[in-house]
């Protein structure tokens, strides 16, 4: 588990914590210009409630590393740009005036201010900020132990559940061999049974050419009846 020492002292730890941007406004609401998107010297050091030379000097010790994080030194051209852009939106907010640099501005995003915090020793916001991704770090590590925890415990259940299907393998098997018997009996059964159905077709036909034999001989007997009564 890292520390604010070793945060403070370890580049590779402060880059693992760089998306943790909302951290900043749990802490302290950070006032952005109109871009929503940069902030100036004056406004990091309003936010960490220290005094613009320190952060100049953090910033002069840390350029590299702040530069890779968003903070840019904006001179000539690009400040002509950017001041029109915050003009253009400042009085689109119904303000009257807006703060210009003379000859270079320092601006920064909110991943930068997240990085001056952990860099900053001597604030208590930036204290604070640390203190939050720390805690927050923790709550991360304990959600994965407890995670790997549930999968381990899976994972034993799995393997009682292998063994289990091992010792049913066979018992299947039995039962699809005497399943498939069945259906073979079953097939020949209705086969017989077609057969039976053919062979009561036949007797029905010949029961009927009976009747209508026996009744042909009940005719001629009262025929032979009536004639032999004349006779007499």
């Amino acid at each position: 588990m890292p520390t604010e020492v070793a945060l403070l002292e370890s580049r590779a730890l402060r880059v693992e914590q760089m998306g943790r941007v909302d951290v900043l406004d749990k802490v302290k609401s950070l006032v952005m210009l109109p871009d929503g998107i940069h902030v100036r010297t004056e406004d990091v050091a309003r936010y960490f409630e220290v005094s613009t030379a320190t952060v100049r000097r953090l910033t002069d010790r840390h350029q590299e590393e702040l530069a890779e994080n968003g903070m840019r030194l904006l001179r000539g051209a690009d400040l002509q740009a950017f001041h029109s852009d915050m003009m253009s939106l400042w009085v689109g907010e119904g303000r009257e005036s807006y703060p210009q640099a003379a000859a270079r501005l320092r601006v920064y995003t909110r991943r930068t201010v997240l990085n001056i915090a952990m860099l900053l020793r001597d604030s208590d916001i930036a204290r604070c900020v640390r203190t939050y991704l720390l805690d927050a770090e923790r709550d991360l590590r304990a959600g994965y132990a407890a995670l790997e925890h549930r999968v381990t415990r899976v994972e034993s259940c799995l393997a009682g559940v292998g063994a289990a299907l091992q010792e049913l393998g066979p018992v299947l098997g039995r039962m699809s061999y005497r399943l498939d018997s069945l259906d073979r009996r079953l097939d020949t059964t209705h086969q017989v049974v077609g057969a039976m159905s053919v062979r009561l077709g036949h007797v029905s036909e010949n029961v009927v050419r009976i009747d209508a034999r026996m009744d042909e001989l009940a005719h001629n007997l009262k025929d032979l009846s009536r004639r032999t009564r004349k006779q007499r």
